[in-house]
């Protein structure tokens, strides 16, 4: 059933790290699609290295066969005014349009924490207010609209550090955003992380995922970096995150779940990790094929 309906795609997060940009320094653009493709991947999201111009980009996509899936997308609904945040928005949907996209993720990047290694990402998230959250969840319901006249899903990354992180803030935000216009970008890693139960995530919502990041936990790591409360950026380099198969995280109960709810559409390992210590290449392949064996794609 899922060869018809999923395609599967991976990030370059595990090559060349945005958010710490000097892990992967050494992997150039050319190298991580190469091996991108060599593993068996048909899908990208954009990474800090990739061309900025959409025609370059798909020409080195197209000889590899590779599409673009989605790209990440910071937002201050909260922060700043709603017609600045509509402007570069909309500059974001043209730019992932002429790649040929039909998905944009973006997260709510109000006061997050996410890349303040001062800031235990377990105890120092942000809270927003009424008013803040109002701002949110009014912005994204026109963001979603805007997205769908555009050919688009709006896929909200649920994200730790962020004001919409937990199951809870979750389900609060989908209930008070338009199901015809906002999706969930439902990924394993950090419902682990933040809530403990990335399978119960997984049931909640499944009626509103639009885009799926598959990522695993290790629990040694996970339940190290806790107990030091650490912040996000200082957790990703101690290594909690990886490819899917090679933590605790039950992806058969979920990928269950995403076929018994009639889930279709991209499957992205997004696993960030030091390059150094995790071979991109060996850790893609890896993932695949453990993709193949349990997906049957």
């Amino acid at each position: 059933m899922y060869k018809n309906k999923v395609k599967l795609g991976i990030a370059p997060i595990g090559w060349t790290n945005d958010d710490i940009p000097r892990l992967g320094i050494e992997n150039t653009f050319e190298q991580c699609i190469s091996e991108m493709a060599l593993a068996g991947f048909t899908g990208s999201e954009v990474g800090n290295k990739f061309p900025k111009d959409p025609v370059i980009l798909k020409e080195y996509l197209c000889l590899r066969g590779l599409e673009i899936c989605n790209q990440w997308c910071s937002l201050y609904l909260a922060s700043i005014p709603y017609s600045k945040v509509e402007q570069a928005f909309r500059k974001q949907l043209k730019f992932l349009k002429e790649v040929g996209a039909h998905i944009i993720g973006p997260s709510e990047q109000t006061r997050s924490c996410q890349k303040d290694r001062s800031v235990s990402v377990f105890n120092g998230k942000v809270k927003f207010s009424s008013k803040e959250w109002g701002s949110v969840t009014k912005g994204i319901n026109n963001l979603g609209y805007i997205a769908r006249e555009e050919g688009f899903k709006l896929c909200y990354h649920h994200h730790m550090g962020t004001g919409i992180q937990t199951i809870e803030e979750t389900e609060c935000f989908l209930n008070d955003t338009h199901p015809d216009y906002v999706f969930l970008l439902y990924d394993s890693g950090h419902f682990m992380i933040s809530d403990g139960d990335p399978v119960l995530a997984c049931k909640r919502f499944a009626p509103r995922i639009g885009h799926v990041h598959l990522k695993d936990v290790r629990m040694d790591v996970y339940t190290l970096v806790r107990k030091k409360n650490l912040s996000f950026l200082d957790s990703v380099e101690e290594g909690v995150f990886t490819v899917p198969g090679d933590g605790c995280i039950d992806f058969p109960e979920i990928f269950s779940i995403l076929e018994g709810s009639g889930y279709e559409g991209w499957m992205v390992v997004e696993a960030e990790q030091d390059p150094v210590k995790a071979n991109p290449f060996v850790y893609a392949k890896m993932a695949k094929e453990y993709l193949t064996e349990t997906l049957g794609i």
